[in-house]
């Protein structure tokens, strides 16, 4: 896809109006003002064109998210693509001379995502219903962790309760169209799906908002709720759970692919590189991501052999044994999981002002994630745009016994502050632009700035254990991990066998993460390789603008200067960050002359 280059941000038309004034003779006023204006009129025109697809397409987004779960059957799926497509055509016979950088990166980014919705279309991606994440079975539980503060908002959690069997039926049908097509999941994968499936039936969690009530909801109210979610619960939506459960382990895990990666699917490369261009917003080949790896695991393991140095052990084996049974570094209890997380917030907290000139000044809460499911990752819920609530990291606590304190620092930083939450936050709310430039998040951007987080801590005196900064180097070496196993998996055809393997002797992850963490490159192919990608780039443009500007360069303006503008892919960013570089360049210049 054309780059967005300083040429092509120039206004073109003003230039062919400059060649046309030099090669007339000279007009009355009247006549040149009368010519600028039709030119002004044309740019006017052509934006709210633009401007006009954009609201087009955020009303279709935002119909799509009204209710909790928007109608997923192939005949809305058809639909909406034919939808997407007739825009597409109408948004890229739009000339953009003329255009102002940011209505040109809304021209580019939405062309982009259309294109891409386009490719997954094609591909029948929407025949994995259990691919890409977590799992709707999964999602749908997050319904019962709402704000639950009004009875509006428990009757709106009743309708939610009953759209739940029509959504886990739709994913059935999609499903089933992926055995007709060949378009399937791994088997392995489908087996866990009913063991998550069979624990949700037993824990129950949809009756959580009732076990209690804010104080402002009346006895009489208290007593309804409870008996309306109660029968929706144990009529509709535990029985729905068990026919979904029944279908995936009697009817979808008997077809679904032997092989783990997506090499073992007809079209199965094509599907890869598609997934590669989406989550790295590059053009990569799968050879060429997974010899980075192999470069940064090689780097990133000779900087931890430094750090076992420098404590005073002669290899990076005998420093993680060492680190490995000390009782420190082991939770006790899940809470104590939690209270560390809750402890680097904190300590990040105040530092913020080194780091940007804005951010967010709501305050984060940290909580536990699921007691027993040893696939549920720490993630971020970001709060809403408005400031309003604040938002939520919710941690991984399952197998407490068996996971590791040392790298709770570099993942607070990175879920938190000053990662995904003040990220996330800053996109929400910036102004002037289509909504969809709020609501994208391209995960080679949105990780790839919170694993550059990361190090900022160190960068400003945090990571004061020498474990803990150990810690952040060795989930650096998981993020490089991930290029080779990744790519190992969905390209080269590796078994499980071989990923656990690789990840084991990399010291990586302790073993609940690691199994998980393959799980996740089976089920969601090429997400992972977002993370260092990203990160890289992050970097690389920090110091070509550190190195071009010398001293007058500014942590905090270079960091607005990459929130600023959303979500961007990374080609379109570099563009951004090299546009700033060279204004910051002028303005010094132009100091150092008056």
């Amino acid at each position: 896809m054309k780059r967005i280059t300083p040429n092509h941000l120039a206004s073109q038309p003003w230039r062919n109006a400059l060649i046309f004034f030099l090669w007339l003779p000279a007009f009355s006023p009247a006549v040149c003002q009368a010519f600028s204006g039709g030119q002004r009129n044309d740019l006017d025109s052509r934006l709210a064109e633009q401007n006009a697809l954009f609201a087009r397409y955020d009303k279709g987004e935002k119909e799509r998210d009204i209710d909790s779960f928007p109608d997923r059957s192939l005949r809305s799926i058809a639909r909406e693509h034919q939808e997407n497509e007739s825009l597409r055509k109408r948004l890229a016979a739009i000339s953009t001379d003329g255009f102002a950088e940011q209505d040109l990166l809304s021209h580019e980014v939405l062309l982009r995502e259309l294109d891409q919705e386009s490719r997954d279309y094609d591909l029948k991606l929407y025949e994995l219903p259990l691919a890409q994440g977590e799992g709707i079975y999964q999602s749908l539980t997050e319904l019962a962790a709402g704000d639950f503060q009004s009875t509006a908002d428990y009757s709106d959690y009743l309708k939610n309760l009953r759209d739940i069997p029509r959504v886990l039926r739709q994913t059935e049908d999609l499903a089933r169209l992926g055995i007709k097509d060949d378009v399937l999941p791994a088997r392995y994968l489908l087996e866990k799906v009913v063991a998550a499936c069979d624990a949700i039936i037993e824990e129950d969690p949809f009756l959580k908002p009732i076990n209690t009530f804010p104080a402002s909801i009346s006895s009489h109210d208290r007593d309804r709720m409870t008996a309306q979610v109660t029968e929706v619960v144990n009529d509709e939506v535990i029985p729905a759970y068990k026919r979904f459960r029944d279908f995936v382990k009697s009817d979808y895990a008997p077809h679904a692919r032997s092989g783990i990666g997506l090499s073992s699917l007809p079209r199965g490369a094509e599907m890869y590189q598609n997934a590669i261009r989406e989550q790295t917003t590059t053009n990569m080949t799968p050879e060429e991501i997974h010899n980075l790896g192999l470069r940064e695991v090689a780097r990133i393991e000779g900087l931890l052999q430094d750090v076992a140095h420098r404590a005073g052990y002669a290899s990076l084996a005998s420093y993680r044994a060492v680190l490995k049974a000390d009782p420190k570094y082991r939770p006790s209890s899940p809470e104590q999981i939690v209270d560390d997380f809750r402890h680097y917030v904190s300590a990040m907290e105040p530092h913020l002002p080194e780091l940007f000139e804005e951010y967010p000044k709501t305050l984060l809460t940290v909580e536990a994630g699921s007691l027993t499911d040893p696939s549920f990752g720490t993630h971020i819920v970001v709060g809403p745009a408005d400031g309003s609530k604040p938002g939520r990291v919710i941690v991984a606590v399952a197998n407490f016994s068996q996971r590791s304190l040392i790298s709770d620092e570099t993942q607070a930083y990175h879920e938190g502050v000053p990662g995904h939450e003040l990220q996330v936050t800053i996109q929400q709310r910036l102004k002037g632009l289509p909504k969809f430039r709020s609501d994208i998040l391209n995960t080679a951007y949105v990780e790839g700035w919170a694993v550059y987080a990361e190090a900022l801590g160190k960068e400003i005196g945090l990571f004061q254990d020498p474990a803990s900064d150990y810690g952040r180097l060795n989930l650096e070496l998981m993020r490089a991990v991930r290029l080779v196993v990744d790519t190992g998996i969905n390209s080269y055809g590796w078994t499980r066998a071989q990923a656990v393997s690789y990840f084991r002797e990399s010291g990586a992850a302790d073993e609940p993460s690691l199994q998980a963490e393959i799980d996740r490159y089976v089920n969601w192919p090429a997400q992972s390789l977002g993370y260092k990608i990203g990160q890289l780039k992050f970097i690389e443009l920090r110091e070509r603008a550190r190195s071009k500007l010398g001293p007058n360069f500014d942590i905090r303006k270079y960091h607005e200067e990459v929130l600023s503008a959303g979500s961007l892919p990374l080609d379109l960013l570099e563009g951004r960050v090299d546009r700033w570089i060279e204004r910051q360049d002028s303005l010094d210049a132009h100091r150092a002359h008056s």
